[in-house]
């Protein structure tokens, strides 16, 4: 690439920037009211609730359809795998010192986020000594539908929306 091509790319860049700053308009206090309103957002609280719901009802129908109350166990210890991984993430997060900047705000992501695994990876290698006749299909199955539960919540937000 000759150093002409990359002065001119520089010139249609910075023109570029200019435009897109001169097209910028902050929001008025009501457009802004108008915008939350119209798009509201999903508590992550409500979802880990909701998570934690969707384990108990998992764990129940185990129960009852296998007859088995180690399949709801399992079921149930699957569920928790997820939840309490997830609700240590949030209320990491969710401290005043991650929120100073942007830089804090992703270190402070990234660090939960580990957390958030080791702790799952934690919790699914000890349930074999802590859930008696342990059905590993059985947990994974209360794992997995807890973890669908976050789509499902963006979903009815999406949905409630609409209406």
């Amino acid at each position: 690439m000759t150093d002409a091509a990359v002065d001119r790319g520089a010139r249609v860049s910075d023109h570029r920037d200019e435009t897109e700053q001169d097209d910028f308009k902050p929001l008025t206090r009501e457009e802004a009211q108008q915008l939350r309103k119209n798009h509201p957002q999903v508590s992550l609280w409500h979802v880990l609730v909701g998570q934690f719901v969707a384990g108990v009802l998992v764990a129940l129908l185990a129960w009852i359809l296998t007859g088995k109350q180690s399949a709801g166990w399992s079921a149930l210890y699957g569920s928790l795998a997820v939840v309490i991984p997830a609700a240590l993430f949030a209320r990491g997060l969710t401290g005043k010192v991650w929120s100073m900047n942007p830089g804090t705000a992703v270190a402070g992501f990234f660090l939960w986020e580990m957390v958030k695994v080791a702790l799952t990876l934690a919790m699914l290698f000890a349930a074999p000594r802590l859930v008696s006749m342990l059905s590993w299909p059985i947990m994974l199955v209360g794992l997995v539908v807890t973890m669908k539960v976050s789509w499902f919540a963006l979903f009815l937000a999406a949905r409630h929306k609409k209406l």
